[in-house]
């Protein structure tokens, strides 16, 4: 398995990743969001991140197919929280065929290192409540629940 920095020739295949994470995570949790996001503004979005020298995007393969993404930003300094510089883990996907294969600790790993060299003193990343697989994998990552957003619907 390797993973790639550079995907600036992999924008449809981070996009085709996106999609499925899309269509895996949101279209069970969140009925209200828009699955065709990717298929209409996915490659725009994304050939901006990989240009952004405060983006991360990375490319995950195993035996020559795409294996998972991961989406990471280095966030500006808040007035609110001078002393923290975060970077959020935006999106992240592992093949449902390779998860288990420390895939997404691969990534991680590599998120990890790419904040910690830009200065970032924590991290954060959101998953839907009810998708347990990704809270405990995320845990196992070392990530720890800090703040909670609450929704209802009217």
């Amino acid at each position: 398995m390797t993973v790639s920095v550079d995907v600036t020739e992999e924008v449809p295949e981070l996009v085709a990743s996106a999609a499925a994470l899309f269509a895996e995570d949101a279209g069970t949790h969140d009925p209200d969001m828009d699955l065709g996001w990717p298929a209409r503004e996915g490659a725009a979005y994304y050939q901006d991140l990989v240009a952004n020298e405060d983006a991360l995007c990375l490319l995950a393969r195993a035996d020559g197919a795409v294996a998972g993404h991961l989406i990471g930003r280095l966030l500006p300094v808040s007035s609110l929280r001078p002393g923290a510089v975060r970077a959020v883990l935006e999106s992240m996907r592992v093949a449902a065929e390779r998860r288990r294969e420390g895939v997404g600790e691969a990534l991680v790993s590599a998120f990890v290192t790419w904040a910690g060299e830009r200065g970032a003193t924590e991290l954060a990343v959101q998953a839907y409540a009810h998708n347990e697989g990704a809270l405990a994998f995320y845990r196992a990552q070392g990530f720890r629940p800090f703040e909670v957003m609450l929704a209802r619907t009217i």
